[in-house]
């Protein structure tokens, strides 16, 4: 998907468009560089039966009990997307499932003892992303609370757009 095709806008505009589809662009990038990290990371250490969007799965259920539309609803994932992984996880031995006793047809997953130690690899990847961040001066404390802030903004604002315009 390219943000860079765009329409005329008025002058006043159009500069902050341009900024906008840059932010967008930016955004998606850096998605696909961190999955792209998360991939190296796990082809450093050897673990080769699991993919970097599956790791971040673990990562994000880490100690919690969940459903899979809990997930999605958190807005980790796409329902589909969400469902089979969960599946192929629990497949290769990184979550448990079971059963809602409540609701029949809800499956509650949590890691196992192996879906634990890719959460713990993760979590070691980005405890020292953040101290490199920090350590080299890329970012401090401050900015990553204004980008924070400013993406918390956008994602209101987008959701909104879904409940209230459509």
């Amino acid at each position: 998907m390219s943000f860079q095709n765009q329409l005329p806008r008025p002058a006043q505009t159009h500069s902050f468009m341009a900024g906008y589809l840059d932010a967008l662009a930016l955004v998606e990038r850096l998605h696909r560089l961190l999955l792209d990290v998360i991939k190296d990371e796990f082809e450093r250490v050897g673990v080769l039966d699991i993919n970097a969007v599956q790791a971040l799965l673990l990562f994000n259920v880490g100690d919690n009990e969940v459903t899979a539309g809990e997930l999605k609803t958190r807005g980790y994932y796409q329902g589909s997307n969400v469902s089979y992984n969960l599946k192929k996880l629990v497949d290769m031995g990184y979550m448990h499932h079971q059963r809602c006793e409540i609701d029949r047809r809800s499956v509650r997953v949590r890691l196992t003892e192996k879906g634990r130690g890719i959460r713990d690899i993760v979590a070691q990847l980005f405890e020292r992303h953040a101290d490199g961040l920090e350590s080299r001066g890329v970012l401090g404390a401050e900015g990553i609370d204004q980008i924070t802030a400013s993406l918390r903004r956008v994602e209101r604002y987008w959701a909104d757009q879904i409940r209230y315009i459509y």
